[in-house]
């Protein structure tokens, strides 16, 4: 059981890290990549920076000076959170266990622009498998995505569904789709329906129907884990407060995925902000656990 989990091994989230494991709190950071900062190739307007360096260099400086301080550092991506008197997280290569969590993974969700698509949200197009699979059950759906996060979806609408049809919008599928599941790959044209989904129709003319379209693309991001961990968002954001907290007690969120200013030095200083208010969040709940146990 770690005290805090960092989601993101950006800016906000190695800044939060540096903190809590500062503070004596046994910290993990689980990043899939780099993010943002991998495309960087000159930085040059960061505080301290005498010289230009890569965002790469930056991230790895950083990680370096984490775990030097006792962070632990793991690659993984990320599927699912959920709670049970502590978060639960569920990821690629395992499971983890934390008192505190800091979503700090970027930027929002993976969409497309597809006719359709943002119109029937919340009416067949949903983004949570764990959230509404329970509403298709004995029904025909289609998950939209080629890597293994909508593979992970897929795993938990399949045991309640009639059926899935797995939609690549014309991208190589990069993941293994479990048998008997119908692959298409071609690109979307449309998502067909008036009050609620009824149908797919792709670039080619052709189409299929489907009651539900569950939205799976690339990687599960802020967005998504939010959403599923029942935190607030707003447009393509997550709802915080000053502190960085969402409304969901020990959740916490920092960087581009709260929106605002999307630099490094904002993403580092919000990374602050949220650690500072995650270790007294861990102090209470270890007093509290103890008081329990004491009696």
């Amino acid at each position: 059981m770690y005290d805090a989990i960092m989601i993101g091994s950006g800016p906000a989230g190695l800044s939060a890290a540096l903190y809590t494991s500062r503070a004596g709190l046994k910290t993990l950071v689980i990043g899939k990549d780099r993010g943002a900062l991998e495309k960087a190739e000159r930085i040059e307007n960061y505080f301290g920076m005498a010289e230009p360096i890569s965002g790469c260099e930056l991230v790895e400086n950083t990680k370096a000076q984490a775990r030097s301080l006792g962070v632990e550092l793991v690659e993984d991506e990320i599927f699912h959170i959920s709670w049970d008197g502590h978060f639960i997280l569920e990821g690629k290569n395992g499971s983890y266990e934390a008192l505190t969590v800091l979503l700090a993974t970027g930027t929002g969700r993976k969409t497309l622009n597809v006719e359709g698509l943002k119109e029937l949200e919340g009416r067949g197009v949903s983004y949570c498998a764990v959230c509404d699979a329970f509403f298709y059950r004995g029904r025909d759906v289609a998950v939209l995505g080629n890597e293994d996060y909508a593979i992970h979806e897929m795993s938990q609408i399949l045991p309640v569904v009639k059926s899935v049809t797995l939609l690549t919008n014309g991208q190589e599928l990069k993941a293994q789709a479990p048998e008997g599941v119908s692959v298409i790959e071609k690109p979307l044209r449309s998502v067909d329906g008036t009050n609620r989904v009824e149908g797919i129709t792709f670039a080619d003319g052709s189409s299929i129907s489907t009651e539900g379209l569950f939205v799976a693309l690339g990687s599960a991001g802020a967005m998504e884990l939010a959403k599923k961990a029942g935190a607030f968002t707003e447009g393509q954001n997550i709802k915080v407060n000053e502190r960085m907290e969402t409304n969901v007690p020990g959740l916490y969120a920092a960087g581009d995925c709260i929106g605002g200013l999307l630099q490094i030095s904002t993403a580092v200083g919000e990374g602050a902000k949220a650690a500072m208010s995650m270790i007294p969040f861990v102090r209470r709940q270890r007093t509290s656990s103890k008081a329990e146990t004491s009696k």
